[in-house]
């Protein structure tokens, strides 16, 4: 792998704007990555902001941290989930003015064949976020009865095949590569879809469910919401409806509890910039402000 990846945040200049980054505030990065949406935020944040920033990722992590290198002591990181953010921010005892969720897979994690996410070369059958915590893909493959199996590929692929799917896997296991796995979730699919890989809902399921991508996302969402500092924003990335559908119902909970919708429809990346970064394509960000009146109020109890 290159020591420097190639990487470009989805909807930079969106992300900034919904943040309002400015000189001298404090910004969380919750899923750092390869860490360019945090290099711009503490660019923007200059000359004394200051970044906190976690990825469950320990790769991501260490090539994020010589991208930040230059920031010095503005930057701190941390290997952790963004689920664990509220009780680490407790500990730091500041509310940060903004929090950034970008809840894609890096370019960095889907090229590599050894992570295991890509069919598009072999590799071992792993797809976890963190190498260092969990079970492999191939341990849910390998090891699910046949309806649980369906289940997943169902609810987290919104694959429709996911019954014949799940009966061929379950048929031909074990499964250890990435490649062995595609060729009989294709044949199983049926008739290939236009523009879309058959494997590629299938491959999304296990991903998700192996790293439980989707697990408390609403509540963790609520809390990081009370974390942020009077007039703050929390802002949102994500990638797939799965994922986008439970970041609109919890922001519309926030809404109902005096929080302020500043997206009220995703924010989408322009022709151009899905032209020139395909991963784009399927992005959608929303946003969220911390009212003050809600502290006021809270104080006025």
């Amino acid at each position: 792998m290159e020591d420097t990846p190639r990487h470009v945040p989805v909807l930079l200049a969106e992300v900034l704007e919904l943040l309002a980054v400015r000189p001298g505030g404090f910004h969380v990065d919750g899923t750092l990555g390869l860490g360019g949406h945090a290099e711009a935020v503490l660019e923007r944040s200059s000359p004394d902001g200051a970044l906190f920033a976690v990825d469950r990722d320990p790769a991501a992590l260490a090539h994020a941290a010589r991208r930040l290198a230059r920031f010095g002591d503005r930057v701190a990181l941390e290997h952790a989930d963004f689920r664990e953010l509220p009780e680490l921010l407790h500990k730091r005892g500041l509310p940060p003015d903004g929090i950034l969720l970008d809840l894609g897979v890096s370019s960095m994690q889907l090229d590599d064949p050894a992570r295991g996410f890509s069919f598009r070369n072999d590799g071992p059958l792993d797809m976890r976020l963190d190498p260092t915590r969990g079970a492999p893909a191939a341990e849910l493959v390998n090891r699910l009865p046949e309806q649980e199996l369906a289940d997943v590929i169902y609810r987290f692929g919104e694959e429709h095949a996911s019954r014949r799917i799940a009966r061929a896997i379950v048929a031909r296991r074990p499964f250890h590569t990435t490649l062995a796995l595609a060729d009989v979730v294709r044949r199983a699919a049926g008739r290939p879809r236009r523009g879309i890989d058959n494997a590629t809902k299938t491959f999304q399921a296990l991903r998700i469910a192996v790293n439980e991508e989707l697990d408390d996302l609403g509540a963790t969402l609520h809390r990081l919401a009370d974390c942020l500092a009077p007039g703050g924003r929390l802002a949102v990335i994500s990638f797939h409806s799965l994922e986008d559908r439970a970041v609109k119902y919890a922001f519309r909970e926030l809404a109902a509890r005096g929080y302020s919708l500043l997206t009220k429809k995703p924010v989408i990346a322009s022709e151009a910039e899905q032209r020139s970064n395909p991963r784009a394509r399927s992005a959608k960000l929303r946003a969220v402000r911390r009212d003050p009146a809600l502290d006021a109020l809270g104080e006025a109890a």
